[in-house]
Order: C-alpha cells, then sequence, then structure tokens
C-alpha cells in the first residue's frame, strides 16, 4: 500500500559514490548511502529515495536536459519548505539543499521521507475506496486547498515569496510564448485558447500563498485512514498570487467520468462520487469566503498551462532529451487539455463538458 521506489530509470541514474562523499561530508562522517531508487511517477523534477544505514530520504533534482535555471529552482523549492516549517504541517521536513553540480551533476535538496499512499493512475493493490471515501477524499483534498490558501502570509513572511501584481497577465503571455516555444504539431484547440485568454482576463484578484500544482498525486494520505492528508508534496511552483489560479490549476488536473481519455488514465478523481469540478469550486468559494465571476477563466487557462507543460516536455522527448517511453504519447494530452478547455468556454461552465 505505501507508495515504493523501484529501479532507476536508464538515463537517471545518480553518481551513488559522488552522492555518498556528499552527504557524509554534509550529514556526519557516519552517514553510509545503503541503496539509491527512484519514485516512478511524476513528468517534472525526479525524485530518488536515498536510503543510508538509518534513514531514508528524498532526493529531489532537475529533469536531465532542463533548463534548470528558470522552471527548475532546486534552491527556491528548498525555501519554500523552510519557510512553511511550524507554519503548515502538512510538509516533508527540509534537510539540506545542494547548489554545487559536481556531487551528482545538478543542483538537489534532501527531505524527509513520509510513509504513506500515493494515488496515482490506478489504486494500489490491497486498497479498496468505497463511494464515501471517494466523496471524503475528495472533500478532503478541497479543504486542505483553502486551509493552504488561508496562510497568513504578512505574519509568516511568505509574501516575499511571490510578486501578485500583474502576476495573471504574465503568466497567460508566458504560458502562450513557453507554448509557441515548443510547438511540433499544429492544434486548433490550442490556438483558440492562446487567442481567448488575453482578451478575457479578470480585472482584480486576491493573494494568497498557493501550492501551485495540487492534485491527488502530490498528496501522501494514512495507509490506516485514506481520507487523512499526511502531506503536500512538490512544492517547486509555489508562490503568492491570486488563490483561483491554484484553484484552476487542480480543477484542470480534475478529470471527469465523461472528459477524454487521456485525461482520465492520468489520476482517479473520474472515478464514481468524487466531487466534480463545479462542486470542488463551489465547496471551496464557501470555505475561503471569496467568489469571482471568472470560473471558466481560470479552468480554461489552466487547461492550456497544463497542455503546455505536457508540450514542453513531449518535446524533449521528441528531441532525444529523454527516452522515457511514457512521454511518447503526451501529444494525446496536449490535445485533450486543450479541448476541455475549449468546450468549457463555449458552454460557459466547468463541469460535464461532453454530456
Amino acid at each position: 500500500m505505501i507508495d515504493q521506489p523501484t529501479q532507476i530509470r536508464s538515463g537517471e541514474e545518480l553518481d551513488k559514490n559522488q552522492l555518498a562523499a556528499y552527504l557524509k561530508k554534509e550529514l556526519g562522517s557516519q552517514t553510509e548511502v545503503v541503496a539509491v531508487k527512484q519514485f516512478p511517477s511524476g513528468f517534472s523534477n525526479l525524485t530518488y529515495s536515498v536510503q543510508t544505514q538509518d534513514q531514508e530520504y528524498v532526493l529531489r533534482r532537475p529533469p536531465f536536459g532542463a533548463n534548470i535555471k528558470s522552471a527548475h529552482d532546486m534552491g527556491r523549492e528548498y525555501r519554500v519548505l523552510e519557510a512553511l516549517e511550524g507554519v503548515y504541517d502538512k510538509i516533508p521536513q527540509p534537510v539540506l539543499y545542494c547548489e554545487n553540480e559536481l556531487a551528482i551533476g545538478a543542483p538537489f535538496y534532501l527531505m524527509e521521507r513520509v510513509q504513506g499512499v500515493i494515488l496515482r493512475n490506478q489504486l494500489p493493490q490491497g486498497i479498496i475506496l468505497s463511494k464515501n471515501d471517494w466523496q471524503q477524499l475528495s472533500e478532503a483534498a478541497i479543504d486542505q486547498l483553502a486551509a493552504l490558501h488561508q496562510i497568513d502570509i504578512q505574519q509568516t513572511g511568505l509574501e516575499t515569496l511571490g510578486k501578485p501584481d500583474g502576476y495573471v497577465e504574465r503568466q497567460v503571455n508566458g504560458w502562450i510564448k513557453r507554448y509557441r516555444k515548443a510547438e511540433t504539431n499544429s492544434i486548433e484547440a490550442m490556438d483558440f485558447l492562446a487567442e481567448w485568454l488575453p482578451k478575457n482576463q479578470p480585472s482584480s484578484s486576491p493573494t494568497a500563498f498557493i501550492h501551485n500544482d495540487y492534485k491527488y498525486d502530490n498528496l501522501v494520505l494514512n495507509p490506516e485512514k485514506l481520507t487523512d492528508i499526511l502531506a503536500v508534496l512538490d512544492w517547486e511552483m509555489a508562490t503568492v498570487v491570486d488563490p483561483f489560479m491554484d484553484l484552476g490549476t487542480t480543477l484542470g488536473y480534475w478529470a471527469e467520468p465523461n472528459d477524454p481519455k487521456p485525461l482520465r488514465q492520468f489520476g482517479l478523481t473520474s472515478q464514481p462520487d468524487n466531487l466534480n469540478r463545479a462542486q470542488l469550486w463551489e465547496r471551496y468559494t464557501q470555505q475561503i469566503g471569496l467568489r469571482t465571476e471568472h470560473a471558466v477563466f481560470y479552468f480554461a487557462f489552466a487547461s492550456f498551462k497544463i497542455g503546455v507543460i505536457a508540450q514542453q516536455i513531449y518535446a524533449r522527448f521528441k528531441q532525444g532529451f529523454t527516452k522515457d517511453p511514457r512521454f511518447g504519447g503526451l501529444i494525446y494530452v496536449v490535445k485533450a487539455c486543450a479541448e476541455n478547455g475549449q468546450q468549457a468556454i463555449r458552454q460557459n461552465k466547468i463541469s460535464n463538458l461532453y454530456t
């Protein structure tokens, strides 16, 4: 039931001897690295298990072939975890950050391993969730997001992490540019979104600390009670900006039963009795006490952004920077994301887009 690492994918190996030497220096001369394995899921930063003689750590590093200085800033992700210590109790404890690329070929950081269940594209063997479990889990997930957004950013000093003024406009323009740079196929629906989004942005927005990649497979669940969230993972894109952008991203990943198959295969939100996107939106806004008339914009932008992320990874695969076979089919994810965003705009709703 517990999420487990496996053998390291070809081409993504770490130099165990160099890593061991570095950890001995930083953690103490008695630290012996027994084994290094890889967590096989995920499409962004690479995640490894580092087992010493008395403890297991999780190591995060940028993907091979990626622009380390922009989208994969390990130092920033580590500083976010440090800033959240004592403020938000659903994080792994940060252990150390290494900026020197000589240790393993790239910057990386180490954090504690939180043992628990992670829901990916299928239930782990031995786990059965009832209708009531799915409903409670989806409620717990959106409640946790609302709680995160209610952290006092001034009192905690988190406000220094972001630049909220003009954020939405920068994001729209930036992701359109990223798409054009990574574009490999002509996709009409992506072109439609790229034209519609700049013309339909909200004129103002609230400010909160956001995760920016909040979804089921970034939640560690209690094996004894799967509706209990032990930790939230992957803080690489956390910042302080419009919280509805965060909610939109969550809903962009939140596939419903009638969504295109390429989206449904990446998670379990399409299982019956999960709340649908409209229900999640309503529950969130009730808890956080904020309202907006721009739900379709936030969902459409998230669909476009997720499509661009998939396109960037697919482009790296096409260029030969990664040999992971999962990446070869991501062009269908790009098309499905674009279709979802376009359908939401045309129907002026975010749920039940194909019924």
